[in-house]
């Protein structure tokens, strides 16, 4: 049986994945909320089969479940997801089929049925951490922090050392601006999944918001070592680094940034700031109207109008 656990790399279901999508950076701040979510309800347990009946859908659920896996392996989610459904339904006790559909369910964006999915998984093995630090953190992404914290307890209580769950109740902390044990859960996270570069970059988020400037920076310098193409992480530097008055250093890591992800708008906004403070007005307005374009391909209507006066002024100052 084949389990994965969700979600350190985002957009991966089959490795080793965390829960919620990583938290753009301090600036611009509004990036920093979570969409809304109605939290799982629970559902009553399904009556088992007879006993020969059972015997023979269970063969066959597994089956199917094996088919899922192959499918999410070959990149064929929708396949995938019919599959766990009819393995979760011709054996219902089969947790492995309801926790693959709610991984499966969360890369499609669909939160509340992944939720229910791994809700049924928790029922199906009471025992089965994973199950509970998922649903925990599915319910963490909708803003339910009270009963994302009851699973994610939960979860480390059945297995200590479950690196993805000691990450999701960190990111519950930071949410909640506290700090220091959300740095303690990171920490935790990293000694037991120690090539994620997320809890490094959240350390440093958690700093940012203790104005550690300098813990910061390392914190997401660490998260580089492990990803050097972490927009965001470079992203971040070159903010600390444009705060600190380094306007050619601050370039060189939106710079980076942008090489990371070329749609991370952030990365051309930041390096527009440098540039007209560097009174070069012409490389502002290029980089500027890229990063208002990608705003507005992207749907962040304030961050475009914000670019938008920015790039006016940088206009005017060229005539």
């Amino acid at each position: 049986m084949k389990l994965s656990l969700y979600k350190y790399g985002i957009t991966t279901l089959v490795s080793l994945i965390l829960v919620g999508s990583v938290p753009s950076p301090s600036f611009p701040s509004s990036f920093l909320s979570l969409p809304p979510h109605v939290p799982a309800s629970p559902r009553p347990r399904v009556p088992s089969f007879p006993s020969n009946l059972a015997q023979s859908n269970t063969q066959s659920a597994m089956d199917w479940l094996n088919q899922g896996l192959q499918a999410i392996q070959a990149g064929r989610v929708q396949d995938a997801i019919a599959a766990f459904k009819q393995a979760s339904q011709l054996d219902p006790t089969l947790a492995a089929a309801h926790y693959n559909l709610g991984l499966a369910l969360r890369q499609t964006g669909q939160l509340q049925p992944s939720a229910d999915a791994f809700y049924r998984a928790t029922q199906a093995d009471p025992k089965f951490a994973p199950a509970f630090a998922n649903l925990g953190g599915a319910l963490l992404e909708g803003n339910n922090l009270e009963l994302a914290n009851d699973y994610l307890l939960r979860a480390l209580e059945l297995d200590p050392k479950l690196g993805f769950a000691h990450y999701n109740l960190g990111l519950l902390r930071e949410q909640r601006r506290d700090c220091d044990r959300a740095i303690a859960s990171f920490k935790k996270a990293i000694e037991y999944s120690k090539n994620a570069p997320e809890p490094y970059y959240h350390i440093g988020m958690c700093y940012l918001q203790q104005n550690q400037s300098d813990r910061a920076k390392e914190a997401f310098n660490q998260a580089i070592k492990i990803n050097p193409k972490y927009p965001e992480a470079h992203y971040n530097i070159g903010s600390i680094l444009f705060n600190q008055r380094k306007l050619q250093e601050a370039l060189e890591a939106f710079r980076k940034s942008a090489e990371a992800n070329s749609n991370y708008p952030n990365a051309y906004y930041g390096a527009g700031l440098v540039f007209m403070q560097l009174q070069q007005y012409n490389d502002a307005v290029q980089v500027l109207q890229f990063a208002r374009d990608l705003y507005n391909a992207q749907g962040n209507s304030q961050w475009a109008k914000n670019t938008e006066q920015l790039l006016q002024q940088a206009q005017n100052l060229i005539r």
